[in-house]
Parts: C-alpha cells; structure tokens; sequence
C-alpha cells in the first residue's frame, strides 16, 4: 500500500522532510508545498526548495496550484527546466486566499480553463502527473464535470479528499461520494482525509481494496511514525513513539539554529512543527510550546513531554 505525504504549507518544506525521512526512513513519497505563479514566474523560493539538496535521497514529487492555464504553462515549463519528471496538479487546497482566485479547489467550478489542461500537459510529453482534488467548492458533487476531464487523460493517480473547501478540514467526510469517485474515474484513486493512526489506514483500505493509496498531511505531522508503524504492521507503544518523535524534533531544531539567527527566528520556524501533535504529546506541554517566547521556555516545554 502506498502511503502519500501530503504538503502543508508552512511546514513540510525541504528541511521538515529531509529529517522525517532520515528518523522514519521508508518508502514514503513526498510532495512539496504547493508551488506558485507571483508576477507571472514561478516563485523563487518554491523552486529552491523543489531543488534544495535536502531532498537527495527521498522521493518528491512537485505540486503546483494554478488559476488558469497560462499560470499551469508556466509552472510546468519552470519545473521541467528544473529537471522535473513528475508534477501534481492541486485543485484540492481549501484556503480562502487561494480559492477566492480561483486556484485549489476554487478551480473546480471553472470547468471551462479544465477542459483546456490535456492541450497544455500534451506540449510536456515526459512529464507524468497526478491530480489532488476536494470534491468541490461548496457542492459535494462538483467533481462530476472535472472527472470527464480527468478520465481522458492518463494520470498516475487522483487524490481524493472527500470534503468541500468550504468544510477547511471539520465537519463529515462525503463517503459516499469518495466511493462513486472510485467507481468511476478511469485512474487509480488515493484516499486523503482523517488518516491519524495505522488503524485508520487499515481500516481504509479494509472498506476499499481497490484504493491506489492513502494520503495524509496532518496526520503525520501529529504522528510522524504513522506511515512507518503501518508498513511494519504493528503499532508502536508511546513510549517508543515520542523517544522518536523528540529525536526528530531535535534534529529540525540543530538544523535551524545553524542557519537562523536569533531566539525570534528560530522558535518562530520550529514551534509550527507541533501544531498537530497535540494528541500524541499531551495538551499541557503542546500548550506550553505554543505560548513559548524565547528558547528557554520552548525547551522547558518540550521537557514536559513524556
């Protein structure tokens, strides 16, 4: 089964996923933050860290997120002169800021500019690609329309978040409609959505054997061993899950303090790497961390974790 590391902006960037790959080595695929257009190039500091040598060793696949086509053209020409192979196409990032321009899922209702995207992937024949996608904007059944686009062009998989922009990340998954996804798009379909423990994977891929994949994001940022303890088939106990956990942790911190500089610069990188974790930590020390101002504290707060 394949697991997928879903991007989140702000936190799985380059660093975030070299070290996750160093303490949890597997065979997990990476995909980088969603790469953009700003003043019509792609955006300096997605393609360094698309190019940065942190990512020499693990498998990662570029993701872009695009208004229009002469933004995806860009976008695709940018990285296959950067020696990319394989790109994802997001039309499933729910934020506001992005589907108020249309981008993400805000993408999904211009159906349009979506029948146009098998001319523009035709003028880039050795890039292979796949699709992330909610099930639409605010109609769970958006999706119908884009899937005749999808099903006539070969991709390696479709990433299915069975929820609208306008639920963010609450409220219930349409399984329903995951499973009319499953019965009629012509391309494997990976399942993203509420993946937090092995037991989530399992139970996911018990209900659907036919599922290509399964994709999580938050998940493993709450519980970086996740992907790891389902490929070995056993859970880890708590103990041995946060003596990891810490340790990796420990490396993201070493790495930005050799290159920022300053308590205000390095606790404002290194505490959005606990965002999630609340449930695996504990709520007194994430607390901590989170209302941590200086150095001292954070490690104080990290001390609490046991």
């Amino acid at each position: 089964m394949n697991i997928y590391i879903s991007p989140v902006q702000g936190h799985t960037d380059a660093a975030w996923r070299h070290f996750h790959h160093v303490v949890y080595g597997s065979d997990n695929r990476y995909f980088t933050p969603f790469i953009r257009c700003d003043h019509g190039e792609l955006r300096r500091q997605d393609l360094r860290d698309y190019t940065s040598e942190l990512n020499d060793g693990l498998t990662l696949e570029p993701q872009v997120i695009f208004r229009d086509m002469e933004e995806l053209d860009i976008l695709l020409a940018s990285l296959t002169a950067a020696g990319a192979t394989e790109v994802n196409l997001n039309m499933g990032c729910p934020f506001p800021l992005q589907t108020g321009k249309g981008r993400g899922a805000g993408f999904l209702r211009n159906i349009a500019e979506g029948r146009k995207i098998p001319e523009v992937l035709a003028k880039y024949p050795a890039l292979s690609c796949s699709v992330k996608m909610r099930l639409g904007y605010d109609d769970p059944t958006e999706w119908e329309e884009m899937m005749t686009v999808l099903n006539s062009m070969t991709l390696r998989h479709i990433d299915v978040h069975p929820r609208v922009a306008r639920q963010q990340y609450s409220g219930d998954l349409h399984m329903d409609q995951f499973e009319a996804i499953l019965g009629e798009s012509r391309n494997p379909v990976v399942f993203n959505g509420e993946i937090h423990t092995p037991g989530d994977i399992a139970s996911i891929v018990g209900k659907y054997p036919s599922v290509a994949g399964v994709m999580t994001a938050r998940g493993v940022l709450g519980r970086p061993s996740l992907a790891v303890e389902y490929g070995e088939g056993k859970e880890w106990d708590r103990p041995k899950r946060i003596e990891r956990m810490l340790g990796f942790h420990r490396e993201l911190l070493d790495h930005y303090t050799s290159i920022l500089c300053g308590d205000s610069q390095i606790i404002s990188k290194i505490k959005p790497f606990w965002e999630y974790a609340e449930a695996e930590i504990g709520r007194k020390a994430w607390k901590a961390i989170r209302k941590a101002g200086n150095m001292a504290k954070y490690h104080s707060a990290v001390a609490m974790i046991e």
